[in-house]
C-alpha cells in the first residue's frame, strides 16, 4: 500500500482482499497559479469500475484536476490517491510522426514490449489493419483511436479521458463514443471523462459531476438503461438539469 503524502500524488494498488478501494480518492485537493486558486479543497471519489463525467465552464479546473490525476502536475496540497496502472488519452492524440502506430501505441512502456501487445490494443478499437501505418496517414478519428489503443495497452485500472473527441466531426465522434462505452464494459477500468458535451456525459457516464470554481459543485447520477436513447424523455431530463446547473437556458 502506498502512504498518503500531504501536497503529493501517490499510487496505490487498486486490486487486493477484501472490499477494493476507491480507484480514486482526493481530499483538501488545492492548486495555485500565480497566486490564484484554480483548484480549492475539492473532494472526490470515482469507485473502481465507475464511469464519471466531469462538465464545467471553461477555467473551472477540469483540465487541471485531469492532469493532476495522472500526475503532470505534482504542484498541489492536499492528498490525492490514484491507481498505479493508470493511462490517459488527451483531445489531440499526440503521436510521433516519426514511428509508425504500432511504436506509438508502446511509447513509454518500461521495458521491452512486444509488438503483439500493441496489436491486441490496436484490435480492440479496430486499427489493427493501420498497426505499419504512418500517424499523418490516419484519418481524425483513426489517430484518436491511436491514442486510445496507447492508452488500453497499459491495461489501467483508471482510464483518464480529456476531451478525446472535441476535435471529432459529428459522425466520427458518435462512433468514438460509442467504442469508449464498449471499451469500458469490456476492460470494468474506472474512467474520468472530462468534457463540455453535456448530452455525451449522461451518454457514458454513471454520474456527471459539475466543477464551478475549482470545486465540485453539483452531482447528477444517470440511472438508465444501457445502451442509452436520446429520444429518452428522460434522457432529455437529466440534460436539462444539467444544462441548467451550467448556467444554460435549454428552452430556447
Amino acid at each position: 500500500m502506498a502512504t498518503d503524502l500531504h501536497g503529493t500524488v501517490t499510487t496505490a494498488v487498486v486490486r487486493g482482499e477484501g472490499a477494493a478501494p476507491a480507484a480514486v480518492r482526493v481530499e483538501g485537493l488545492t492548486r495555485t497559479f500565480d497566486g490564484r486558486k484554480v483548484i480549492h479543497d475539492l473532494e472526490l471519489t470515482v469507485e473502481p469500475g465507475e464511469f464519471v463525467a466531469l462538465l464545467g465552464r471553461s477555467g473551472c479546473g477540469k483540465s487541471t484536476l485531469l492532469k493532476i490525476l495522472a500526475g503532470l502536475d505534482r504542484e498541489i496540497d492536499g492528498t490525492v490517491l490514484v491507481p498505479r496502472r493508470k493511462a490517459t488519452a488527451f483531445q489531440a492524440p499526440r503521436l510521433m510522426p516519426w514511428k509508425k502506430v504500432w511504436r506509438n501505441v508502446l511509447l513509454g512502456l518500461p521495458g521491452k514490449p512486444e509488438r503483439a501487445a500493441a496489436e491486441r490494443a490496436l484490435a480492440e478499437v479496430g486499427l489493427d489493419h493501420h498497426a505499419d501505418a504512418w500517424p499523418k496517414t490516419l484519418s481524425g478519428g483513426e489517430a484518436q483511436r491511436a491514442s486510445l489503443a496507447r492508452a488500453l495497452v497499459r491495461e489501467p485500472d483508471l482510464l483518464l479521458l480529456d476531451e478525446p473527441f472535441g476535435a471529432l466531426d459529428a459522425l466520427t465522434r458518435i462512433k468514438a463514443q460509442r467504442l469508449v462505452g464498449e471499451l469500458w464494459q469490456r476492460r470494468g477500468c474506472a474512467v474520468l471523462l472530462v468534457t463540455h458535451d453535456v448530452e455525451e456525459a449522461v451518454l457514458l457516464a454513471d454520474r456527471v459531476l459539475v466543477m464551478e470554481d475549482g470545486v465540485i459543485a453539483h452531482e447528477v447520477r444517470v440511472d438508465l438503461d444501457r445502451p442509452r436513447d436520446i429520444a429518452d424523455p428522460r434522457f432529455a431530463a437529466l440534460r436539462s438539469r444539467l444544462l441548467e446547473l451550467l448556467g444554460v437556458d435549454d428552452s430556447v
